[in-house]
């Protein structure tokens, strides 16, 4: 497939391209530095661009089957998520692109019958600003009816770790093992966003994994 990736050098989208070209996908980069991205690949194209920049966007998603955003905000600048999800819908929807899949957040998902973890006493109060943005992403998200948008968000712990291909899925609710731990390395959750693109099953759906 033609995938569109928005946020490449970070450290999810880094795993995301990674899985996605090993998958045999073309991938086009979209990238603000060309320099920090740091990978070549027969499969790979890279171009310049800014998520904020609705014209932009559409330009360069033109053509491709799906567009992955893995964009992530900065801790202080935690509403530019909801300005690129604003500009990352309308550019897609301008370009003709049907199939929108976008990294989420943990803290909506629900730990009890509608208590979300983002409200609980236990989340830190440092991570709040960011986990309420992507709240506010996802509703709009939600309010979108015309593109066919995924929204995945990953378990309460995600970090670099092993690839292991295996991953539980929920929906709203946090997964946990049998231990009450709710994680999942970041090799894993890009195995999951591709294992979407590849197999769609949360069309118009905001779904979870966690080990």
């Amino acid at each position: 497939m033609k995938i569109a990736l928005f946020g490449a050098t970070g450290m999810i989208g880094k795993r995301i391209l990674t899985e996605a070209l090993e998958r045999g996908h073309e991938v086009t980069a979209i990238v603000r530095d060309r320099a920090r991205l740091g990978v070549q690949h027969e499969r790979l194209a890279v171009v310049t661009g800014d998520i904020f920049h609705t014209e932009r966007v559409t330009e360069v998603v033109r053509g491709h089957e799906v567009v992955i955003s893995a964009f992530g905000p900065k801790m202080g600048e935690e509403q530019t998520l909801l300005e690129a999800t604003q500009s990352l819908i309308a550019g897609v929807k301008k370009a003709g692109v049907s199939r929108l899949i976008a990294v989420g957040g943990a803290g909506s998902l629900e730990v009890a019958k509608g208590v979300q973890l983002v409200d609980t006493s236990e989340f830190p109060d440092f991570i709040k600003p960011i986990a309420l943005a992507h709240r506010e992403a996802l509703e709009m998200y939600r309010q979108e009816k015309e593109l066919d948008w995924t929204n995945v968000s990953p378990a309460a712990l995600i970090e670099p770790g092993e690839r292991t291909g295996t991953y539980r899925i929920g929906t709203d609710q946090l997964v946990v093992n049998e231990q009450g731990e709710s994680r999942i390395s970041v090799e894993d959750y890009a195995v999951a966003i591709l294992d979407e693109v590849e197999n769609p099953r949360f069309s118009r759906m905001r779904f979870t994994v966690g080990y």
